[in-house]
């Protein structure tokens, strides 16, 4: 490639022969504003190593917010509704502090200083880690497209992720709820959060087609999640939600008892049931608004006057409690349907240590301490004879 510097106006600049385009056309990039001679010429031998290593982009006055837009539009082909709800939400808040900034002049202080902004404005840790995930996303497509050089956000720090532990019931606390709650149409959905830990939207989409009540088990297969004021019937979370869950005898039967009374129900209700084979529904059969399983929770919950937690903290109970209760990782893991082990683990690290106290006890059990117990002869060194 061919360069020249050249004076322009009370500077210099330089003016480089870019690879031809497609069509033939030759094509050029000039900068000027350079102080000196030197300067220009150490500037254009950066511009002449970038295009030896096929690493060069060409200038352009895109904006962070105008990019961000056309990525969207893109993304949307093969993303969730309700996933590209929370990209545009993390989208919006980009372009509120970084919108107007050229694409190719974004730098990774920049990008960290709003976070700071974001953080110092009230918005969660959690919301600008969510941020950073789709920014990050984001500029790695505008680099493999040759937009930019580098992802700015890949190089920038995110912050620290403050973990608390997650509000939970006792059992005691749990066992009351559910007794309150024993007349409510949708008994059965509060004993399913319970004692499965299913999702809401899990629960919510359930249908009799993937529930054996003779097996005792029941197949996560769709899900009706909501994606601003859109409900949506889809496919499970990842392919790992996508799961068999066992029931115990006790939900075994409150279901049966559930799905009696839904039959009685559809009788009574005749050609106004319009049913389609979901386990909890409104009273002509049409399948539940999510946030209806919300509502209703909140309302058994404040009769009890028990301490307030959302209805996706009975997951968090569920659980909390198999893990203290000796359930194995891995097993809670599939049960709850997590991607890995280590996302139970990492979410759930707070009843690591009383893990650790019953591993401890359980292996000293086995143990025998009693110093006047035979353990075998000892030789005068103090060391088990052979």
């Amino acid at each position: 490639m061919r360069g020249t510097v050249e004076r322009y106006g009370k500077g210099w600049r330089y003016r480089v022969e870019l690879p031809r385009a497609e069509t033939g056309r030759r094509r050029y990039s000039t900068k000027a504003g350079f102080g000196s001679e030197g300067d220009a010429r150490r500037a254009l031998n950066r511009v002449l190593v970038d295009i030896d290593d096929g690493v060069h982009v060409d200038r352009n006055d895109i904006t962070v917010g105008d990019y961000l837009d056309a990525w969207l539009d893109r993304a949307a082909i093969d993303l969730r509704a309700t996933t590209m709800v929370g990209y545009r939400r993390s989208a919006g808040l980009i372009a509120g502090e970084l919108g107007r900034v050229p694409l190719q002049k974004l730098t990774p202080i920049a990008v960290e200083k709003a976070y700071l902004r974001l953080i110092e404005g009230g918005r969660a840790r959690k919301t600008v880690r969510n941020v950073h995930g789709v920014l990050r996303r984001a500029l790695g497509d505008a680099e493999r497209l040759g937009l930019v050089n580098r992802n700015a956000a890949a190089a920038a720090k995110a912050p620290s992720d403050v973990k608390s532990e997650r509000p939970t019931w006792s059992p005691d606390e749990l066992s009351s709820f559910l007794r309150s709650a024993v007349d409510d149409p949708l008994y059965a959905a509060m004993v399913l959060f319970a004692t499965t830990g299913l999702r809401r939207g899990e629960v919510c989409g359930l249908r009799w087609d993937n529930v054996d009540l003779e097996t005792g088990e029941l197949f996560v297969v769709t899900t009706r999640t909501t994606a601003g004021p859109v409900v949506i019937d889809g496919t499970t979370k990842t392919p790992k939600s996508r799961r068999r869950v066992s029931l115990d005898p006790a939900t075994i039967k409150v279901l049966r008892a559930h799905k009696a009374a839904q039959a009685k129900a559809q009788l009574q209700a005749g050609p106004v049931w319009v049913g389609e084979g979901h386990v909890f529904t409104l009273d002509d059969g049409r399948p539940l608004h999510p946030d209806q399983l919300s509502k209703t929770f909140r309302r058994l919950a404040d009769r009890c006057e028990l301490p307030r937690i959302r209805l996706h903290d009975l997951r968090h109970t569920y659980a909390t409690l198999g893990l203290r209760a000796g359930v194995h990782p891995k097993v809670m893991s599939e049960r709850l349907g997590h991607a890995t082990v280590g996302v139970t683990l990492d979410l759930y690290s707070h009843v690591a240590p009383s893990l650790d106290r019953d591993a401890a006890d359980a292996v000293a059990s086995l143990i025998d301490f009693n110093p006047n117990s035979s353990a075998g002869p000892v030789d005068e060194e103090g060391t088990d004879s052979i």
